[in-house]
């Protein structure tokens, strides 16, 4: 579904990536960690080329664009391909609720108005907010303001979802809140990319974990290697670094 291939990135002549390659095939949800500056954003970002890399190829469900040539229609058709959610938001805040969800769909779907509706009502109430259409974004908290964002990612059926920080930007109190629909969605085969530093979130969403550091990837593979048996020792320091609970024992 997803395939990153020797991407790179620098900025101001410091590197950032330094020549990943990744795959997350359809259905699974690849949950990238990492101390603070190891690139992990940089990459989601690069996915569908809110950040283009200077080099290495990007395929999404079947549509590929080469870093160092392509043309504006193919990071289009690459970038309807995905769906992302951001740390902070990023709703209109001179729209509703029901509003935000629709507007993907009426301008880069061309569906019809009504249709939109039914399908944004539809998420909206899969993310439990059915009752707070009619809400602008200053009128709901952080945690249902993130809720409308996923359900306007989930209106456009991608092939994938990106995910940067979903709580980041949350008071501690709301994280739990939108943790829980994360969750409940990755259990519907939905192709996801989450970068975050929520360890025991990404231990019980992820079908494979991938940790960064210094704009290469560690090591990779399943949460119950990852977070119990890593090979590297990299990464049992970061885990120990960042894992407070006594059930773990790296």
């Amino acid at each position: 579904m997803v395939r990153l291939e020797n991407i790179r990135k620098s900025f101001s002549g410091s590197s950032i990536l330094k020549g990943i390659s990744l795959g997350v095939e359809k259905g699974e949800v690849l949950v990238i960690i990492g101390p603070s500056g190891s690139g992990k954003t940089t990459l989601l970002r690069c996915l569908n080329y809110l950040e283009s890399p200077d080099s290495g190829t990007v395929t999404i469900g079947g549509h590929t664009v080469k870093a160092e040539q392509h043309s504006k229609k193919e990071i289009l058709d690459l970038r309807k391909k995905s769906a992302m959610i951001f740390q902070n938001y990023n709703l209109f805040k001179n729209k509703t609720a029901l509003g935000n969800v629709m507007e993907g769909l009426l301008v880069s779907k061309k569906i019809g108005r009504e249709a939109a509706e039914e399908i944004s009502l539809h998420f909206l109430e899969k993310v439990g907010l059915s009752d707070k259409k009619d809400f602008y974004p200053s009128q709901l908290s952080g945690g249902q303001q993130q809720r409308v964002g996923i359900a306007r990612a989930l209106a456009l059926n991608p092939d994938v979802i990106l995910l940067d920080e979903p709580t980041s930007a949350l008071d501690p109190e709301l994280v739990g809140e939108v943790l829980d629909v994360i969750k409940k969605i990755s259990k519907e085969g939905i192709t996801m990319v989450i970068v975050t530093h929520e360890m025991k979130f990404a231990r019980e969403v992820a079908s494979r974990v991938a940790f960064m550091e210094g704009g290469a990837v560690v090591e990779e593979g399943p949460p119950e290697v990852m977070f119990f048996q890593p090979r590297e020792e990299r990464t049992r320091r970061f885990l120990k670094n960042v894992i407070k609970e006594p059930e773990y024992s790296i």
